[in-house]
């Protein structure tokens, strides 16, 4: 056992999943109907988690930056996809949109980060690049999903107010100009509220790992303050982003409101 933190073997992490036990009395006893879904939920975690275990084990052995990259789409093609999976609209070209503006505004933040802040040896270091990179994907995922979700819903509420203003000669810009800004803001929330309160009522997961592995402490508050900053700024490129698709897909060229293009997610 390594003297910097306490190894846990299968048998402590199986006794730890006996916790989720609680979810599924709870579920019991208030007639949730959610005992399957937390099985499936379980099953797949530990699934999951182990195989990203052995293939991050495997990366970083190989310690190549082509397979850090490789690994690094596949993680971002999964992210746009997920995030459309929570969108209750679709319209032709929401996943390209969506998985462009997570690859762009994630590669882009953790390119910048890695290369000027992190400045690890070499530069493609899995150990850094590949969890700073999963950590930016995961919020700015929930981002888009927010925006895009939030857009739809706006235009679709809004829609005599928006095809008004284009009657009278309004761009399709100045006419769903607050329908993005609203978009763009219920993206960005979920990160500036998480902000508002690290440290104070909850120890993020970066910053409690390298505790436990036996970090300074004080090194791993530097890493998690990088690593917030890191997440507002790809998150607000990944949402704006996100929502500009969509904007530009639903308003065309002629300046008009193309919501025949926009169908429920699930229709055929």
């Amino acid at each position: 056992m390594d003297a910097g933190y306490v190894q846990l073997g299968y048998g402590e992490v199986a006794l730890a999943a006996g916790l989720i036990l609680i979810n599924g009395v709870l579920s019991l006893a208030l007639g949730l109907g959610l005992e399957r879904r937390l099985l499936v939920a379980s099953v797949r975690t530990v699934v999951q988690l182990l195989l990203i275990g052995y293939l991050l084990k495997f990366i970083f052995g190989l310690r190549h930056p082509l397979w850090v990259l490789l690994l690094g789409l596949v993680m971002v093609a999964l992210a746009g996809h997920a995030a459309v999976g929570r969108v209750s609209g679709r319209f032709r070209g929401i996943y390209a949109g969506s998985t462009l503006s997570v690859l762009v505004s994630s590669f882009l933040v953790t390119g910048l980060a890695v290369g000027a802040i992190v400045r690890p040896r070499p530069w493609y270091e899995p150990q850094y690049v590949i969890p700073l990179l999963g950590m930016v994907l995961g919020n700015a995922l929930n981002g888009v999903s927010l925006g895009l979700d939030r857009f739809l819903e706006g235009l679709a509420r809004r829609r005599d107010q928006v095809e008004g203003l284009l009657a009278l000669g309004a761009t399709r810009w100045e006419a769903c100009r607050d329908v993005i800004r609203d978009a763009v803001r219920t993206g960005m929330v979920p990160t500036l509220n998480s902000m508002a309160v690290v440290g104070l009522v909850s120890l993020p997961g970066m910053m409690t790992g390298q505790i436990l592995a036996g970090a300074d402490p004080a090194d791993a508050v530097r890493y998690q303050i990088v690593i917030m900053f890191m997440i507002a700024a790809a998150t607000a490129l990944g949402t704006l982003g996100a929502v500009a698709y969509a904007y530009r897909s639903l308003l065309d060229g002629f300046h008009r409101l193309r919501l025949d293009r926009l169908q429920k997610a699930g229709a055929n």
